[in-house]
Formats: C-alpha cells, sequence, structure tokens
C-alpha cells in the first residue's frame, strides 16, 4: 500500500507539478533524501554527504536571530513578548506536552498517508490518536555548521516518546523573497527524492504573541509546497492549498502555549496544541 501510494505522489507531481530551476527560485531549495527511509539518522547522514559539522548543545535554537525574521515596521514590533524569542533562540532549552484533535472528512485520506506512508519512511509521522502524545514529544535541535563555523541549517527532531516515530525531521532557517521584499521563516521536511517545503510569514499580534502564517496563493508566495527533485537544479513544484497558522502565545499564567493549525481547501483539517516548558 506504502509502495503504490508512493508511486501515486509521484506521478500527480510529475503531471500537474510546475518544472522551475533553484537558480529562478533559490529559497525552495533544501535537503532531500535519496533513500526511501528518513528516520532520526537522516540529519547525521545528510551531515556525512555534504561534509558537515554536527553540533549538539543546550544553546541551539531554530534560529540564530529571531529578529531577522520580524518586520520591525509593524506598530506591534515593540511589543513582542521575549519569551518567544527566547524560545526560538534556545529552542534546546524546552520542552513540549501535546494535543492533538483531527477534523472532517479530510482527515479520513490524511491518516491513510500517515499510517502506510509517513510509518514506513519514519517522516511527518503527526499524531492520529490524542493518546499518542499523553507521554509528550522528545525535542532535539541539531546543527550543522561547515569547516568555517557558518551554520548551515537548524535542525529539530521531534518524536513520540510513546512510540519512537518521527513527528518532525525538519531543517529550519529564513530565506528572503525579493517579490515580497521581506524574510520569511522556512521549513524543510525531507522526503525520498523530494521535501515539504513550508515558508511562512511572521505577524507580530496586538497582545504581544506572534502567528507564523502560510497563507499565500501561488509559487512565490509563503505556503506549503511539495517538491520532486529531478537533479540538484531543477524540480517539480506543487503549490498545495494547506494553510498553517501557527500561533505561539503566553496564558494567563505566564506559560508557553502554541496552537497549531491546519487547513485544507478552506476547511479545518488539525489542531496541535503545545504546552512548553523549560526543561530544567
Amino acid at each position: 500500500m506504502g509502495a503504490y501510494l508512493q508511486w501515486l505522489i509521484n506521478t500527480w507531481l510529475s503531471i500537474s507539478g510546475k518544472s522551475i530551476s533553484f537558480e529562478q527560485y533559490p529559497w525552495l531549495k533544501g535537503p532531500y533524501s535519496k533513500q526511501n527511509f528518513i528516520g532520526d539518522d537522516f540529519y547525521k547522514t545528510f551531515a556525512e554527504t555534504e561534509n558537515l559539522k554536527v553540533e549538539i548543545s543546550s544553546e541551539n535554537g531554530l534560529l540564530k536571530s529571531f529578529d531577522t525574521v520580524l518586520d520591525k515596521h509593524s506598530k506591534n514590533y515593540s511589543k513582542l513578548q521575549s519569551s518567544i524569542t527566547r524560545f526560538y533562540e534556545k529552542t534546546a532549552q524546552y520542552k513540549m506536552e501535546v494535543w492533538s484533535e483531527w477534523f472532517g472528512f479530510v482527515s479520513f485520506f490524511a491518516r491513510i498517508l500517515i499510517t502506510h506512508l509517513s510509518t514506513k519512511m519514519n517522516q511527518l509521522n503527526l499524531p492520529i490518536k490524542p493518546l499518542e502524545t499523553c507521554m509528550g514529544m522528545s525535542s532535539e535541535v541539531i546543527r550543522l555548521s561547515d569547516e568555517n563555523g557558518e551554520i548551515k541549517y537548524n535542525c529539530w527532531l521531534r518524536k513520540t516518546k510513546k512510540t519512537g516515530k518521527v513527528v518532525y525531521a525538519g531543517f529550519y532557517s529564513s530565506c528572503y523573497i525579493e517579490k515580497h521584499n521581506a524574510t520569511f521563516v522556512k521549513t524543510v521536511f525531507p522526503l525520498p527524492k523530494g521535501n515539504v517545503t513550508v515558508i511562512l510569514k511572521v505577524e507580530i499580534q496586538e497582545d504581544g504573541s506572534v502567528k507564523l502564517v502560510s497563507s499565500g496563493n501561488k509559487i512565490g508566495d509563503a505556503g506549503y509546497y511539495r517538491i520532486q527533485f529531478k537533479n540538484e537544479k531543477e524540480a517539480k513544484v506543487k503549490y498545495i492549498p494547506m494553510k498553517e497558522v501557527i500561533h505561539v502565545f503566553e496564558d494567563d499564567e505566564k506559560i508557553l502555549r502554541t496552537d497549531h493549525t491546519f487547513n485544507f481547501f478552506g476547511m479545518p483539517l488539525l489542531h496541535l496544541h503545545y504546552k512548553i516548558l523549560p526543561s530544567n
């Protein structure tokens, strides 16, 4: 079943995807797997292939500087909650508790993909049942640097503690899109011969919380991209009508929380809620 679904997706991308060159869209280029399995060792394998140094430290964060992805002209810029900045810059110092809820008939097809495809490649194993995350989710931040010490990727490996399945093996960075004259958060989730790339706009809210939003309409906008590599210079790209909103905020007790919602064709699909606490 998994092999058939993979073939079906690849055929769909080949027929309906847009052929692009990474010279034209450099911000869409990112890591991908040449194997059918991702798992929690992918970072090590990728680092060896790219001659990168693996650094695991409590100082690691998803972004070296959260300020680089903010609109400094926003009227709410000065209201930004400092705890959010610290989380993104020192992510390794936090642990998370997670709850999940699926919605609508579309979730039936999503669960089929997770059960038969995500499990096989051990990547994007979104929790199908709420109790899958009852023991929490592990969080490890891995930094990949070149021989000169320049940070190439900040990677976030999250697994459900109960099952050990990889929920996200993602590469986090920022990217500048000339069309919008703005810098966005870029997340890449490697897949066999391709990846899922999500481009998110950061919006500071009136109360100092932050929303990362993947809203857009076409290739060139923030949004959810499914990419299949032809070679290192070209790929087939499909802009998927999946909209994500990641709302990071402090609750009344100053505890950091996140509401992560997914909508597909305007219909609610999945809601993940995170309680984020210091590790120590």
